[in-house]
């Protein structure tokens, strides 16, 4: 024989009692009402005018009001945090490249957070790019400076041993 279930079966017969006693426990359903509590009364409360050019619903049609959907964004601030992304790109370029990178992500961040409206995120960012740009710039002019007594004394040094 097949071991599936059949669906020809008849089903579990059930005590009768059992089945009065759900019927009794049961609440009758709720009255229909106009307007039920919650929800306000069908739009609009007035006739529907008829005629050949009469505007609005069928009739038996209800009418459902929805409202313009309105995106909230932040404006950008009124007096942006200054994001020194001109002096980032400088000492990237000419003076030490590590903290010149560092200082224009820490500008990048200034700049979009002055464009969410973020002022504490901004100033802060604002104030690492300004001490990574001020760090970055002077080891620049020391490695410069170092570079430039090296190739004095070796001038030097060269012209005395020929």
């Amino acid at each position: 024989m097949d071991s599936s279930p059949s669906f020809n079966q008849p089903p579990v017969a059930c005590n009768s009692s059992e089945k009065s006693a759900m019927l009794q426990q049961a609440a009758p359903p709720p009255a229909y009402q106009d307007s039920p509590a919650g929800y306000p009364p069908s739009f609009p409360s007035h006739p529907v005018p008829h005629g050949p050019y009469a505007q609005g619903p069928y009739p038996g049609q209800s009418v459902v009001a929805v409202q313009p959907a309105v995106f909230v964004t932040a404006a950008p601030l009124a007096n942006p945090v200054p994001d020194y992304l001109g002096y980032s790109i400088f000492t990237m370029l000419c003076c030490c490249l590590p903290l010149g990178i560092a200082a224009l992500i820490y500008s990048w961040s200034t700049r979009n957070a002055n464009y969410s409206g973020q002022r504490e995120l901004a100033e802060r960012n604002s104030k690492t790019a300004l001490t990574l740009n001020h760090a970055a710039l002077a080891l620049g002019l020391i490695l410069i400076v170092l570079y430039i007594i090296c190739q004095v004394v070796l001038f030097k040094n060269v012209n005395q041993y020929p």
